[in-house]
């Protein structure tokens, strides 16, 4: 098992977790996403962030209430939580996408609300696929005489 360890600037420690660099191997194994499937996509993207216990972000309704001074440690680890797998779930969505999609893709800064954008997108597209799907089949099943 490999030791991850992250620090900041001055030294100061941000954050020390340990994980297994197996772990982060299935993120190399999801299939790009092109605009055309979205399923298998999503499906492959939730196990590994699943094995790689960094779903909380795409799991949760709402984000956890911001840090303040007068927040408990409780608060304050939920938080921190939720953030990191935010900010690594938008990392990893972004990443597994074909480059000719990215400018297309949704503006926002919370995993959870991308990719259910994204699935919003693809359904709404499924009568457009069906239509290509047909129409670039026509030249192939076509007989002239």
């Amino acid at each position: 098992m490999n030791l991850l360890k992250f620090q900041s600037i001055n030294g100061k420690h941000v954050e020390n977790f340990a994980a297994s660099s197996s772990s982060f191997r299935f993120a190399n194994f999801v299939v790009k996403f092109n605009g055309l499937n979205y399923e298998e996509w999503s499906e492959q993207i939730k196990f590994s962030l699943s094995v790689m216990s960094l779903d909380q972000a795409i799991l949760t309704d709402e984000e956890p209430t911001a840090i303040t001074d007068e927040s408990s440690e409780l608060e304050k680890s939920r938080y921190e939580t939720w953030e990191r797998s935010n900010r690594l779930c938008l990392n990893l969505l972004r990443m597994s996408m074909e480059e000719s999609i990215k400018p297309s893709m949704p503006k926002t800064e919370k995993a959870r609300e991308f990719i259910l954008k994204i699935k919003e997108q693809s359904q709404s597209d499924v009568v457009d696929k069906s239509i290509v799907g047909s129409l670039m089949s026509e030249p192939t099943t076509k007989r002239f005489d």
